[in-house]
């Protein structure tokens, strides 16, 4: 497999699709990475574990419809050209 533009992107979409498909329940409470424990106090920066837990919670709310558009066409153009 050549590395490619097109293999590059279909990287990142499988990255983008591994972020959008962890439950927080059933996956990041168990590696204790709820939504309770990332509460900070007022005026004290963030941490990156909070941050990593926003960015999971955006991608998911963000990206639900487009990540639906994006594989099927991805699925359709392998269908098409293997």
């Amino acid at each position: 497999m050549a590395f490619t533009l097109y293999s590059l992107l279909q990287a990142a979409l499988l990255c983008v699709n591994a972020i959008a498909v962890l439950h927080e329940e059933r996956f990041l409470k168990n590696i204790g990475w709820g939504t309770d424990q990332g509460i900070g106090g007022f005026g004290e920066e963030p941490g990156i574990k909070s941050q990593l837990m926003n960015l999971i919670r955006s991608v998911r709310t963000v990206m639900r419809v487009p990540l639906i558009i994006v594989n099927s066409i991805v699925i359709v153009l392998l269908l098409l050209f293997g």
